[in-house]
């Protein structure tokens, strides 16, 4: 899930790319009542709900030819696919690829948050591109310590907006991961730290600026994850292929461009306080014109398959 949070109820709370906690009911994360006081908020429903059209739209689907060839080729496909994704959220994922692939698969949802978890298995699709049957589990723990044995027998490995709030540590261990299961990776909508505004204004390049460098924060890899990627995946003897995956977003989308456009502004200010002023008039006339429909935006993304060699304990 693309962003770092910090705590609800914060007025001045960020999630990047998403946007601030802007009222009562509109929480952009929640907080487990039993995580430590050092667990970092989650995300709630209703931001990974408000992307979720623009993230459908965006996701390459050029990927899916050479996914589709390769999962046809697998040892022991005959059993049906088995699907692990990755810091699931709510499952759009999931929702998004499965009507996208024959035959019968079993999706593995990985969170933290048994939350989301939740809303991932209800709202979860129940029928591939053919009618075959689909089925879901789903699995609480943090994908930073992946291991190849929680990957047995998977067919595939997916996440959405997971790169970029990853270490290279973190992306290593993933990429090690995949491979030791002779696994592919569908890995989308990683931040491309590129976005484009029309109309423009000379303070576009500035907050963009501060904006990828809150981003990098505490070793996070932010714009720099799927090049990062494709080299860890690459070391590992995969074959990677890198599509561009834009949010393209207009006067239909601009609830999600208003919430977005405070979560952008806000992360720029968190990082460069001396901002603040400017940004606080630049941010008034961006979601005035976003009101009005005046507003373009393109947010760049990248989607990244990894092609590993498969393993004869890949499904």
């Amino acid at each position: 899930m693309s962003g770092v949070s910090v705590p609800a109820g914060d007025a001045d709370a960020v999630i990047l790319g998403a946007g601030p906690t802007v009222g009562p009911g509109e929480r952009a994360t929640v907080r487990l009542r039993d995580a430590g006081p050092d667990d970092p908020p989650r995300y709630a429903p209703e931001w990974l709900e408000l992307r979720e059209g623009a993230d459908s739209a965006a996701r390459a689907h050029d990927l899916l030819d050479p996914l589709r060839i390769r999962l046809a080729n697998l040892p022991g496909r005959a059993g049906g696919l088995v699907i692990h994704d990755l810091g699931c959220g709510t499952g759009s994922m999931g929702r998004w690829l499965a009507p996208h692939l024959d035959g019968a698969q079993h999706w593995v949802l990985h969170d933290r948050d048994p939350y989301l978890l939740h809303f991932a298995a209800v709202a979860s699709p129940r029928s591939s591109a053919d009618g075959s049957r689909v089925t879901v589990e789903t699995r609480r723990g943090d994908v930073g310590r992946l291991t190849p044995d929680a990957l047995l027998g998977a067919s595939l490995v997916t996440a959405s907006a997971l790169l970029d709030v990853l270490t290279r540590e973190e992306i290593d261990t993933l990429a090690a991961a995949c491979a030791g299961a002779g696994c592919p990776a569908l890995l989308t909508l990683s931040v491309a730290g590129r976005v484009e505004l029309t109309p423009s204004d000379p303070l576009d390049a500035e907050i963009a600026e501060a904006f990828n460098a809150h981003q990098r924060r505490s070793g996070l890899l932010g714009p720099d994850a799927v090049t990062a990627a494709a080299e860890a995946f690459s070391e590992h003897g995969a074959t990677v292929q890198v599509h561009p995956s834009p949010w393209r977003l207009g006067p239909g989308e601009s609830a999600l461009t208003a919430q977005w456009l405070r979560g952008w502004v806000g992360a720029a200010v968190e990082q460069r306080p001396e901002l603040r002023e400017r940004a606080d008039h630049y941010l008034t006339e961006r979601l005035a014109a976003c009101q009005s429909g005046e507003l373009r935006v393109i947010v760049h993304h990248s989607d990244l398959l990894a092609l590993c060699r498969p393993t004869g304990g890949a499904s």
